[in-house]
Parts: C-alpha cells; sequence; structure tokens
C-alpha cells in the first residue's frame, strides 16, 4: 500500500531532552573508532576553542534516532516495519554536539514517494539545545520493500 502523499510537512512534539554526557561520548567514540583526543580529554577539547568535549559527528543518531520514531508509531503514516531498510542517513551540523548540551529534537515528515513498488519515506530531525539553539539536522530516508 502506498504511503498518502498528504503526510508530507507533518510534524511531531518536540522529544524529551537529552543530556548530552561525557561518558556517552567517550562511549561511541571509542565504539566508531574516533580516536581525536578532543573526544575524550576536556583540556584537548578547550585548546581548539571548545567549552568541553565534543562528539564524533555521527553521534547525532544517538540523539535522533529516537526523535524520529514517533513517525513509525504513527498509525496514519501505516509504514510496514518489517519490510523497511534504511536508505540513506545525512547530518548538517550547525554547531557540534558537546557534552552538557541538553538538546530536543523535533521531526518532520518531508516527502513520501513509491518507485518500483517500493514506499519511500524521508524525514527530517532538527536538533536545537533547550534555548533553541540549532545544533544539527539529521536526515533520513526508509525504504519499506514492496511485497512483489
Amino acid at each position: 500500500m502506498a504511503l498518502d502523499a498528504g503526510l508530507v510537512g507533518r510534524g511531531y512534539p518536540p522529544s524529551a531532552v537529552y543530556e548530552v554526557g561525557r561518558a556517552k561520548i567517550a562511549e561511541f567514540a571509542a565504539a566508531v573508532g574516533a580516536a581525536d583526543p578532543a573526544h575524550t580529554d576536556p583540556d584537548a577539547a578547550r585548546a581548539l576553542g571548545h567549552p568541553d568535549v565534543v562528539a564524533p559527528p555521527t553521534f547525532a543518531i544517538v540523539v535522533t534516532l529516537g526523535a524520529a520514531d514517533v513517525v513509525l508509531a504513527d498509525p496514519e503514516v501505516a509504514l510496514d516495519y518489517s519490510r523497511v531498510v534504511h536508505g540513506e542517513q545525512r547530518f548538517t551540523h550547525h554547531r557540534p554536539i558537546r557534552a552538557g548540551d541538553r538538546l530536543v529534537s523535533t521531526t518532520t515528515i518531508e516527502a513520501v514517494r513509491s518507485v518500483a513498488g517500493n514506499d519511500m519515506l524521508t524525514t527530517r530531525v532538527d536538533v536545537t539545545t533547550e534555548d533553541g539553539e540549532a545544533v544539527c539536522t539529521a536526515t533520513s530516508l526508509l525504504v519499506a520493500r514492496g511485497t512483489a
């Protein structure tokens, strides 16, 4: 069943606050092999002009993945998640994510389309501080494989 094009532009309420901690940044950096000391050493980060350690760029997935789940939980989207593959992920950083940040994510459906019997859903998650400072925009493409 094709996704409803009327979903484009649908927005969801902001997520709960995600407080970025040094330990989470260090764990993520180790997991992805990011060895820059600015990810684990506050002095190294400050020497680069940051107030605290900074996260590797792909750390944004930790913050945005849960926020995008509101789309999958929306019964009006009716996406068969058992047939979904992740087609694409992009991050546009407005500034680095830093330890101590208190981040809020807001999700919007950007596009829906059907190609060769496959439903494609693009979401955008805007990440800001609690005070509204833009931090990151994540764009994700999910593909629900057709049954034919």
